[in-house]
C-alpha cells in the first residue's frame, strides 16, 4: 500500500511539473523554467524505480535529470572549492570499471576457449562495424573535427557492461556476452588506439601510445582489482571469510595504494600513466575487504550486499560523468545536439541490426545472435568519454559518448523487453 501511494505522489508531482513547464514556455519564461523540468524528469525517474514494467527505464532518466540539470545551471558542474570536476571523470570511471571486474571471474575469460567461433564473430563485428559505421556517420554529417572524432570513438571502444543486462533480460547467451564483453575490454588497449589513428587521424592528433596507456590506466588496472576484489567478496575459502584475514587484506592494500602515491613518475617513466589506477585499484580493494569484513563479521550482514550497491555506485557515477561533460559543451550542443542524437540512434540500430544478423551469417543459434546485436550495438560510453577528456583534450569529442550512452539503455531496454515477448523454441 505504501508503495502505491508513493507511486501515486510521484505521478502527481510529474504531472504538475508538467502543466508548470508548458504555462512557463507559454509565457516565455525559458530562461527560469529549469527547475520544474529537473523535478519533472526526477519525479518520473522516482516513478519508475518503484514501478515493476517502467524500471529498467529509471537509470535513463536519471541521466536526463542530470542532463537538464547540466544544460540549466553548467556552473554547478564546473568548479567546487576551486576544484575543476572534470578532473573527476577518470577516477569515477575506474570506479565504475572496478565494479564491472567485481560481477566477473577468470572463467568468464576462460571461455573463450569452449566457445571460441561466437566469440571471434562478435569481437569481429565489434570492431569492424561500429568504427566503420561511426566513421561512415560523421563524415556524411559533416562535422567539425572534434565532434567527429567522438563519433568516430564512441564505435572504436569496447562493449559496453549494459550488453550482459539487455542480453539477460531478452533471453540471450548471458555466458557468451560476458566473455565477449571480457575479451574485447582486454584487447581494448590495441584495438581503439589503432581504429582511431586509422578513421581519426586526419581529424585530431592521435597519440597511439598515451591512448594506450590511458585505457590500461582507466579500464584495464581497475577491472583486475575488480577480479580481486571478486575473489575476496565471493570465494568460500576459509581465508576470505576470516577477519584477521580480510584485515590483513585491507591493510596491506591501503599500504600500496599510500606507497603508489608516493612514486615518482620519473622512477616509473612510462608506467607514469599507470599510477592514477594503481593508487585506486589499492584503495578499492582495501575498502572492499574492510567492508566485508565490517558486514559480514563484525554486523553478521547480508551477504549480497555488494550486488545492491554496486547498481548505485556505477549509475550515479555515469549519471555525473554525463552532467560534467554537457555542462562544459553546452553551447555546442544546442547548435549539434540533435544532429549527434541522430547519429546515435542510427549509429546503435546499425549495431543492433548488423550485430544480430552478423551472427545468423555464421549460423550461430537464436540466443547467441540476440547477444551478438547487443554486443555489437552496445558501447562503453564511459570509455569513449575518459579518452575523449583525458587523451584528446577535448569536451567537444566526449559530446557523442554522452549522447550514446543514455539512448543505448533506452533501446537496449525496448529491445530486449520486445525479445523476452517472444522466447527462443528450445530444439528436440
Amino acid at each position: 500500500m505504501a508503495r502505491k501511494n508513493s507511486l501515486k505522489y510521484f505521478r502527481y508531482i510529474f504531472l504538475i511539473s508538467v502543466l508548470v513547464t508548458f504555462v512557463m514556455l507559454l509565457m516565455g519564461y525559458r530562461s527560469e523554467v529549469g527547475l520544474p523540468v529537473i523535478i519533472l524528469f526526477a519525479s518520473l525517474a522516482l516513478f519508475c524505480m518503484g514501478h515493476s514494467f517502467f524500471k529498467n527505464f529509471a537509470f535513463t532518466i536519471w541521466v536526463f535529470v542530470f542532463v537538464a540539470a547540466s544544460m540549466f545551471y553548467p556552473s554547478v558542474f564546473g568548479v567546487w572549492f576551486r576544484f575543476d570536476l572534470k578532473f573527476l571523470i577518470v577516477p569515477l570511471i575506474q570506479i565504475i570499471m572496478f565494479g564491472m571486474g567485481t560481477t566477473l571471474n577468470v572463467k568468464d575469460f576462460g571461455r573463450v576457449f569452449v566457445m571460441p567461433w561466437p566469440v571471434f564473430i562478435g569481437i569481429f563485428l565489434q570492431f569492424t562495424v561500429m568504427p566503420l559505421a561511426g566513421y561512415s556517420l560523421a563524415m556524411l554529417f559533416n562535422f567539425e573535427p572534434e565532434v567527429a572524432a567522438g563519433v568516430i570513438l564512441i564505435g572504436s571502444c569496447s562493449g559496453g557492461v549494459a550488453s550482459n543486462l539487455m542480453t539477460y533480460l531478452a533471453g540471450g547467451n548471458v555466458a557468451l556476452s560476458v566473455t565477449m564483453t571480457s575479451c574485447s575490454t582486454l584487447i581494448s588497449p590495441l584495438m581503439t588506439p589503432l581504429l582511431m589513428k586509422v578513421l581519426a587521424g586526419r581529424l585530431v592528433p592521435i597519440d597511439f601510445v598515451a591512448m594506450m596507456f590511458s585505457i590500461f590506466n582507466m579500464i584495464i588496472i581497475p577491472i583486475l582489482a575488480g577480479l580481486i576484489a571478486n575473489r575476496i567478496l565471493y570465494s568460500r575459502a576459509k581465508w576470505a571469510n576470516k577477519a584477521v584475514s580480510l584485515a590483513l587484506i585491507s591493510s596491506v592494500s591501503l599500504f600500496l595504494s599510500a606507497a603508489a602515491i608516493f612514486l615518482r613518475e620519473d622512477f616509473l617513466g612510462p608506467l607514469a600513466t599507470l599510477k592514477n589506477g594503481i593508487i585506486i585499484g589499492f584503495a578499492l580493494i582495501c575498502l572492499v575487504a574492510l567492508a566485508k569484513l565490517i558486514v559480514n563479521i563484525v554486523l553478521r550482514g547480508p551477504g549480497n550486499w555488494m550486488d545492491k550497491a554496486l547498481p548505485i555506485v556505477s549509475m550515479s557515477g555515469i549519471c555525473f560523468i554525463i552532467a560534467i561533460i554537457t555542462a562544459r559543451s553546452r553551447d555546442k550542443l544546442l547548435t549539434v545536439g540533435l544532429a549527434l542524437i541522430a547519429v546515435a540512434i542510427i549509429h546503435n540500430f546499425i549495431g543492433y541490426v548488423l550485430g544480430y544478423w552478423g551472427g545468423r551469417a555464421a549460423k550461430l543459434d537464436e540466443t547467441s545472435c540476440r547477444t551478438m546485436g547487443f554486443e555489437v550495438g552496445m558501447q562503453n560510453g564511459g570509455m569513449a568519454s575518459g579518452i575523449a577528456m583525458e587523451v584528446l583534450k577535448s569536451a567537444s569529442a566526449a559530446m557523442a559518448p554522452a549522447i550514446f550512452g543514455p539512448w543505448m539503455n533506452i533501446s537496449g531496454s525496448v529491445l530486449a523487453n520486445w525479445w523476452r515477448r517472444k522466447p527462443v523454441k528450445s530444439r528436440r
